[in-house]
């Protein structure tokens, strides 16, 4: 019977029309990042009790703020500042969760607040601020509630009669129970300027797109996207490889390779050097040379210096491994100082030395006794 009874209630609530959500407001939506804030960093159970919402003066403001309360500026659009007074109850928990990782039964006794309570509690403010902003994303209360952070602290009330505009603020007033149980108690006040001057509310998902018109503000936003995308993208790392030469090997002659290994390289490939981007893709050519004591490559144009032909050696297929090629000479290239042959293998960081770099770089003077481009193994072990 009880069953039958169950199946019956489960198909009569299903027919149910459910009940509409309560409408999003500030207060609210103050209320849920605060606890989201306080559960994602602190692990910190927190729920609001009660909630006031009105306007104030500049002058009736201190009235509304708890004694001992830490005072934190928030500074916003255009220029705009905001406070968010933390009482000391809610500042005391917020510091005990962050030091002992628990929280006590007893709130401790209450204290004045101090800078170092400002710095750890700054990234609390700053993650529900976010929070709040992003809830309100697309409703009005996004003109005057979003775009505030934390700026600076002030150990006391009276100079916000001087640090503040006189205008009217919108104050919104909460309650806190904090802990699993919510044995503990702690408040809040925010005070943000009533008339806003943050960005217009985001156009809500699908709502323009569904009645075939343009979403209000769409160019602004495409241009703001646009301009973000490409900072992202600008910032992205770029991976280029300078390559001097490349051999092919017989696996015999690969699985023999040491330090100390010597490699021929031709002397072509000093000034035939590959400027390649990921895959192998070729970019520049350049030629290898020094620049202030540091290796250089200097970038060509290819049409208009082609790289001089010159005999390649004999690959590595045909001669062991270790042959040293002959010795020759080349004059050095034009613009560029030349390298000394290598006498030993030694780290040497890297310059990028680009056409066009302008007198100051072709003023340096160049080493008076030079070998110029001449041809030197390259040993295992050595960095270029």
């Amino acid at each position: 019977m009880d069953k039958v009874q169950s199946v019956i209630r489960r198909k009569a609530e299903a027919g149910r029309v459910p009940p509409e959500a309560a409408p999003m407001t500030a207060a609210r939506a103050l209320g849920l990042a605060l606890a989201k804030a306080a559960q994602d960093g602190m692990a910190l159970p927190l729920r609001v009790t009660r909630i006031e919402e009105r306007r104030l003066s500049l002058a009736e403001l201190p009235e509304a703020i708890e004694d001992r309360a830490l005072l934190a500026v928030l500074e916003g659009p255009a220029e705009g500042l905001g406070l968010a007074a933390i009482a000391p109850s809610l500042l005391a928990a917020l510091i005990e969760v962050q030091t002992t990782g628990r929280l006590s039964p007893a709130p401790p006794a209450a204290r004045r607040a101090t800078r170092t309570d400002a710095v750890m509690v700054a990234g609390f403010i700053d993650h529900a601020l976010a929070g709040f902003e992003e809830i309100l994303a697309e409703l009005p209360e996004i003109v005057w509630a979003g775009g505030f952070r934390y700026a600076s602290y002030l150990d006391d009330p009276r100079p916000l009669g001087l640090l503040l505009e006189d205008i009217a603020f919108r104050v919104l007033q909460l309650d806190l129970a904090l802990g699993q149980g919510g044995e503990r108690t702690g408040g809040l006040v925010l005070a943000l300027p009533a008339n806003g001057r943050g960005a217009a509310p985001r156009p809500a998902a699908g709502a323009n797109a569904q009645a075939g018109a343009p979403a209000a503000g769409s160019l602004a936003d495409a241009k703001r996207w646009s301009k973000d995308m490409e900072r992202v993208v600008l910032q992205a790392p770029a991976v280029l490889d300078a390559v001097l030469h490349r051999l092919t090997l017989p696996l015999s002659a690969v699985l023999a390779l040491a330090p100390g290994a010597e490699l021929p390289v031709p002397l072509a490939a000093l000034e035939d050097l590959r400027v390649e981007g990921q895959g192998g893709r070729l970019l520049a050519r350049g030629r290898l040379g020094q620049n202030r004591g540091f290796r250089a490559v200097r970038l060509v144009n290819e049409a208009a210096e082609p790289a001089p032909a010159a005999p390649a050696l004999a690959t590595a297929a045909t001669e062991p491994a270790s042959t040293t090629p002959p010795r020759r000479r080349a004059a050095p290239p034009p613009d560029i100082a030349p390298e000394p042959a290598p006498q030993r293998a030694m780290p040497a960081p890297m310059a990028m030395d680009m056409i066009g770099a302008g007198p100051a770089a072709a003023a340096d003077p160049a080493p008076e006794e030079h070998e110029p481009f001449a041809m030197a193994p390259l040993k295992m072990g050595s960095v270029f």
